[in-house]
């Protein structure tokens, strides 16, 4: 949906579509016309944002068939849905019942991450409404930690500056101009916002910048700020809660120790690549954890656990509460429904809950719906 920020520019809010299961079209549509639709209505509103998550295979058949993607573009008028952002994170797979560290595969030192992310910027650029000329891909934060060399570096950034140019071409010959906001994540080369400053400060601002995910910061104990960004623009912000157990509270942390995602888990003074690794004594149990798993926005896990809300609130205000807004694209990404204790029949419920609280966070900060 839009938003009008007080100093009149659009602010689009989404939902991350990665929570579906949807790895070709005929997925993809059903999923349009069941889940989203129906959180659309939900919602009451005219127009659903979606940060639309396309596979590879789903992208390669869109790129070679133009018809497939006319009609997907069609297809998400008629059901009241527009797209600006693509989740170009996950490369395929990404509801399979095992992912954990094959969600970082291919990275940026691979060709094929390139050839996927251009393939994913033609599509956008083609799906974005008449009326926005500037759409947004998140990514990887380049490559998992392990097996970073000088080679593998040197290969990223060839990459990378390969990107940008296919960016500034596809903006000349489109009109449309399509950026990358690349996710630092806990574990990666670029765990954290400062971290991927020092890595991408000299790349292309016009088409390469940040996605500030606030789960991922939050487990990252990082200043809700922006000035660890180092001048690189923000794209897009990821509005997510991570799972936050109190001192000697953390045997409740079991019931979420689940293994289709990985679930990097930090306290004050150390970190675990996943939950279970932390559950067996890899973290001290007398410091606060705050665990990589997606917990819904709205609603806090059963006491005396809880998330990182307040954190993401803040990150909200740095963003959008000032003079002007340091970024347009929000995407809600809550992406483990299916994997929560008690997991919802009803997803969109869950999704429109989560989406109304964001557009009564927002329209605290004096953002409203057009």
């Amino acid at each position: 949906m839009r938003l009008r920020h007080p100093d009149g520019s659009t602010v689009h809010l989404s939902y991350c579509t990665n929570v579906h299961a949807a790895e070709d079209l005929p997925g993809i549509h059903h999923q349009l016309s069941g889940v989203a639709a129906r959180v659309r209505r939900l919602l009451g509103t005219e127009r659903l944002g979606l940060g639309l998550w396309l596979s590879q295979r789903a992208a390669a058949d869109l790129t070679a068939r133009p018809g497939e993607l006319a009609a997907l573009r069609e297809r998400l008028t008629a059901l009241g849905l527009e797209v600006v952002t693509l989740n170009g994170f996950p490369y395929r797979g990404f509801q399979d019942e095992v992912v954990k560290y094959r969600v970082y595969t291919p990275d940026w030192a691979d060709p094929e991450r390139l050839r996927h992310t251009l393939a994913l910027a033609r599509i956008l650029a083609a799906l974005l409404p008449d009326d926005v000329s500037e759409g947004t891909i998140s990514t990887l934060p380049l490559a998992w930690r392990t097996g970073w060399t000088s080679e593998k570096a040197a290969a990223v950034r060839a990459n990378l500056d390969a990107a940008a140019r296919g960016l500034r071409a596809l903006a000349s010959r489109t009109g449309k101009v399509i950026r990358l906001g690349f996710e630092p994540e806990p574990g990666c080369i670029a765990e954290t916002t400062s971290q991927a400053s020092a890595l991408l400060g000299d790349a292309d601002h016009d088409h390469l910048g940040l996605c500030m995910d606030a789960c991922h910061m939050a487990v990252g104990f990082e200043e809700p700020g922006v000035d660890a960004a180092g001048g690189l623009p923000i794209v897009k912000l990821q509005a997510s809660c991570a799972l936050v157990a109190p001192p000697g509270a953390q045997r409740a942390l079991a019931a979420f120790d689940e293994p289709r995602f990985l679930h990097q888990t930090r306290s004050a003074s150390g970190y675990a690549d996943d939950l279970g690794e932390a559950l067996a004594g890899a973290l001290p149990a007398d410091e606060s954890w705050r665990v990589h798993f997606h917990v819904p926005l709205h609603d806090a896990p059963p006491p005396p656990l809880t998330t990182s809300a307040p954190y993401l609130r803040r990150l909200l205000e740095t963003l959008l509460g000032g003079e002007r807004p340091l970024t347009r694209h929000v995407e809600v990404e809550t992406y483990t429904w299916h994997v929560l204790p008690g997991a919802p029949a009803d997803i969109a419920e869950g999704i429109a809950a989560e989406l109304d609280w964001m557009r009564g966070q927002l329209a605290a900060l004096g953002l409203k719906e057009t």
